[in-house]
């Protein structure tokens, strides 16, 4: 899959998230996250494992969570790369 225009998906809410979806030359993964020092490394492991099932090699993810759980993670972003990509 290949992001060729913008995309977003989720909310703002607690236990919540929103992931945005850019095209770019490289792939870049930002976490913003309320619970970042505690659960970064496993919400960078989802979101990377999400990307490399849709097969994802470039574009600029942005993630702001709320302390969402890893089935929202992968919703969300599956979500927002749908919107912005193409097979």
């Amino acid at each position: 899959m290949r992001i060729v225009k913008k995309a977003q998906a989720g909310t703002m809410q607690s236990s919540d998230l929103m992931v945005f979806v850019e095209p770019a030359e490289t792939l870049t993964v930002e976490i913003d996250s309320t619970v970042k020092k505690q659960f970064e490394h496993l919400i960078r492991q989802k979101i990377d494992l999400v990307l490399a099932t849709q097969g994802v090699t470039t574009g600029k993810i942005h993630v702001t969570d709320r302390g969402a759980l890893d089935y929202a993670i992968e919703a969300r972003l599956e979500t927002a790369l749908k919107r912005g990509g193409e097979v």
